[in-house]
């Protein structure tokens, strides 16, 4: 159960990081997330089938979220932003020009 806390908490996370309102009271994705976490919630009188499909249906947003994060992240890094000089293209790829102390 544990693990489950962990990937809803992440998935808020990322949904926060995501969205567009601040305020969470207003976000639709995070009400329908919590609604759902709460409907699978383990208990001893109820063995769910589904709480396996949600974990992982949970996860692979949770990944899906993330891998847009960094796509991004990416892009606006190494985005073309029209010439560049040679010291700024050495610096994007690691490499130190020769006058350049090592």
């Amino acid at each position: 159960m544990n693990n489950n806390i962990k990937i809803v908490r992440s998935l808020v996370q990322e949904l926060r990081r995501v969205s567009q309102t601040k305020n969470t009271k207003e976000n639709a994705m995070l009400h329908y997330v919590m609604e759902q976490a709460h409907a699978h919630k383990e208990t001893s009188e109820v063995l769910c089938k589904a709480r396996e499909e949600l974990k992982n249906l949970a996860e692979m947003y949770l990944c899906y979220l993330k891998s847009q994060r960094a796509c991004k992240d990416i892009h606006k890094q190494y985005a073309g932003k029209g010439e560049r000089s040679i010291k700024e293209t050495a610096d994007l790829v690691g490499f130190k020009l020769p006058h350049d102390p090592k």
